[in-house]
C-alpha cells in the first residue's frame, strides 16, 4: 500500500490495490471490495478511538487483515467461483437453444448440416451436465464439501466448447435458411444460436482467465 496522499485516503488506496489484483464478475468484485474496505475502515476507526494516530491505526488494521497481496488469493478464489457460476448459468440457459438448433439442423438441413447436428446435441448435453455440477458443487453441496479446484476451469472450457458449437450452428443454419423451404423456422433457430453464442462466449472467456489465476 502506498504511503502517498492524504491520511484519509489510506483505506481507499488499500482497496484500490486489492481491486487491481482481482478479476471476476463486476458486481461480485465490487461487493467484495466494499466489504473489505468497510471492515478495514471500521477496524482502523476502533484503534483511533483508543487514541492511536490514524496512519498507525490503519497499519495495525492492515496487520490484522493482511496486505492486499496476502488477501488477494483468497478473494480471487471466491471471485473465480462466482465467475464459474455465472458461466454455468449461461450454459444451462442456452443448452435448450442448442437442442433447438440440433432439431432444426437435423430436420431441415442436409449433408454437413445433419452431420453437425449429432455432435451439437452431444455438446449441449455434456455442457449442461457440467454446468449443473458446478452450480450444485458451489451451491448447496459447498456447505458440506469444498468446491473442487479444477471445476471452474472445466466449466470454463465447457462454456467455450458450447459457444463454439453455437457459432458453428449459426453459420450452418444461415446457409440452410437460404436453401430450405421452411426458412423462417431456421432463421429463428439461427438467431437463437447467435444470441446464445453472444451470451456464453464472453462469460466463458472471463472464466478461463479467472481459473488460471493463483488462488
Amino acid at each position: 500500500m502506498s504511503a502517498a496522499g492524504r491520511p484519509g485516503d489510506l483505506v481507499e488506496e488499500y482497496a484500490a490495490d486489492l481491486a487491481g489484483a482481482l478479476h471476476g464478475p463486476v458486481r461480485a468484485k465490487a461487493r467484495l471490495i466494499e466489504e473489505v474496505r468497510d471492515g478495514l475502515a471500521d477496524t482502523a476507526e476502533a484503534y483511533t478511538r483508543e487514541g492511536t494516530p490514524y496512519e498507525e491505526a490503519v497499519r495495525q488494521a492492515v496487520r490484522e487483515f493482511g496486505t492486499p497481496d496476502e488477501l488477494a488469493p483468497g478473494c480471487q478464489r471466491e471471485l473465480t467461483i462466482a465467475q464459474a457460476r455465472h458461466t454455468a448459468r449461461s450454459v444451462v440457459l442456452t443448452a435448450p437453444f442448442l437442442l433447438a438448433c440440433w432439431y432444426a439442423l437435423f430436420n431441415s438441413a442436409a449433408g454437413t448440416g445433419q452431420l453437425l447436428a449429432v455432435p451439437l446435441a452431444g455438446v449441449a448435453g455434456v455442457a449442461a451436465l457440467l454446468a449443473a455440477a458446478m452450480l450444485a458443487a458451489s451451491g448447496t453441496l459447498a456447505r458440506r464439501l469444498p468446491t473442487p479446484d479444477r471445476l471452474p476451469l472445466v466449466v470454463a472450457w465447457a462454456g467455450t466448447t458450447a459457444s463454439i458449437a453455437m457459432a458453428l450452428a449459426t453459420l450452418t443454419l444461415a446457409v440452410a435458411a437460404v436453401m430450405a423451404a421452411n426458412w423462417p423456422l431456421i432463421a429463428v433457430a439461427c438467431a437463437l444460436a447467435a444470441a446464445s453464442h453472444a451470451l456464453t462466449a464472453p462469460s466463458a472467456r472471463a472464466c478461463r482467465r479467472c481459473a488460471r489465476l493463483p488462488a
